[in-house]
């Protein structure tokens, strides 16, 4: 296929001095377009032990986990197991945050759309036994809600991991059981690890971190905890295996070898939005499980990931039969990730690259609507103005977040699109918009919005 031939020459030209220049170890990718594939990896998975990286090499894929807990999910719905709009207390009647209401009305489909409201980096290590995840049911008693359950979108890891605990629950077996059983096994996929006793078995990619000095290092942590497991913390494989993956989703729920694991209707329907999501240049809406990019009016699915040093990313064109996995293993990959996805898009779909925001250069207006201190569970943001105007953005990193190596950022926030605001330094490769939203009663925003809504805490 001449499309394939294409994006392969521009990978072998493009990719090595994209490494060199956003310091990535290591880069490998599978593209699949029908039956034809075309995979590539080069650089080290340690750079420690400058062990080269190949094509079975596995990676943390980090949040794409999401959408293999939610095609788990989706089997439970499709066998009449779990009803997507039924409370979740129907599976687990001890499901409970810190909101009453908000816990007896919060259903699956708001979990899957991340339209449950409550605060999502919930990150507690609960063990490394099979009720790990029941013994995190218990810690989000405490967890505060931000917004009634549906009202809007935040990205919720917490989320995942009830909705790991109910395929549990249904399916009478620990997660990663039911993941390798019901997915990984069926689809052949051979070069894949649900943790790190099976990671070593594999030539297995180390996740390197930003020091202070800004050099990048090998971590010292491989995974994170058990019980993030369905959310994104532990699950590695080969980029030809998260390849397999997304076929099973273009080509309607069936496998490789013709057996059926969801029916195309199923699929669709995990593809279609849920919830809208604000203007901060990333997806345009999220499914069920699916986060949804809009390109030319087109819809294209997708989901990124992170882990510690570890990079991932995934799209699917299900017009052109289409997909592209990346994985990457420290630095800053993801303007690599942006640059192979759109030569994809272009030889594939004939959608041009879309130009990278870039910072108006002036001092927002109504910066009085800004300026607060908000809060997370992994950190604590403050907005500030200067008496000539100028906006600043500090974060500071908090908790296991910042135990793992996250780092304080500060940058100038200028104008963009209303109440988004554009961030003048980049951080990871990427200039975040930053979405203010709501209104707390005296005209100020009540979130901050960068895919998580981050709550106002100052008076």
């Amino acid at each position: 296929m001449p499309q394939l031939a294409t994006v392969q020459a521009w990978v072998q030209e493009h990719i090595p001095a994209l490494m060199a220049r956003h310091r990535v170890p290591a880069v490998s990718l599978a593209i699949g377009v029908g039956d034809e594939t075309f995979a590539y990896a080069a650089g080290v998975l340690h750079r420690g032990t400058d062990v080269a990286a190949d094509t079975g090499s596995i990676f943390q894929i980090g949040s794409i986990t999401k959408v293999f807990t939610a095609t788990l999910v989706m089997q439970l719905v499709e066998e009449g197991l779990l009803d997507l709009d039924a409370p979740v207390r129907h599976v687990l009647p001890d499901f409970r945050v810190a909101d009453e209401e908000s816990s007896a009305a919060i259903t699956p489909r708001h979990l899957l759309s991340h339209t449950a409201g409550f605060e999502g980096d919930v990150f507690v290590d609960t063990g490394e036994g099979d009720d790990a995840l029941a013994r995190y049911l218990g810690v989000l008693a405490e967890t505060p809600q931000l917004f009634a359950p549906g009202e809007m979108f935040s990205y919720n890891n917490a989320g995942f991991s009830t909705l790991g605990r109910i395929v549990e629950v249904l399916r009478g077996a620990p997660y990663e059981r039911v993941l390798r059983e019901r997915l990984l096994n069926r689809l052949g996929l051979r070069h894949a690890a649900v943790d790190a006793s099976e990671a070593i078995l594999h030539r297995a990619a180390v996740g390197h971190l930003r020091q202070d000095d800004g050099e990048f290092a090998p971590t010292t942590v491989w995974a994170m905890e058990r019980a993030g497991g369905p959310a994104g913390s532990r699950l590695a494989m080969s980029a030809g295996d998260l390849l397999a993956f997304a076929r099973l989703h273009l080509a309607g729920g069936l496998a490789s070898d013709g057996s059926r694991l969801l029916s195309r209707a199923t699929v669709e329907a995990m593809r279609t939005s849920q919830i809208v999501l604000p203007d901060i240049d990333q997806g345009a809406a999220w499914g069920l499980g699916w986060e949804l990019f809009a390109r030319e009016g087109r819809t294209i699915p997708g989901h990124d990931g992170n882990t510690i040093g570890q990079s991932a990313s995934l799209r699917v064109l299900p017009e052109q039969g289409v997909a592209v996995a990346v994985l990457a293993n420290g630095g800053e990959p993801h303007p690599i990730f942006t640059a192979l996805v759109d030569a994809v898009l272009e030889q594939f779909a004939g959608i041009a690259a879309a130009p990278a925001p870039a910072p108006a250069g002036s001092p927002p207006a109504h910066a009085d609507r800004f300026v607060g201190r908000y809060a997370s569970s992994t950190a604590l943001t403050t907005i500030s103005r200067t008496a000539e105007g100028r906006v600043w953005l500090d974060r500071v990193p908090h908790g296991v977040v910042a135990d793992l190596g996250d780092l304080p950022f500060r940058t100038e926030l200028v104008g963009w699109r209303g109440d988004v605001l554009l961030p003048v330094e980049a951080e990871g490769g990427v200039r975040q918009p930053v979405a203010f939203l709501g209104d707390d009663g005296t005209g100020r925003a009540l979130f901050l919005h960068t895919g998580r809504a981050d709550r106002r805490v100052d008076s």
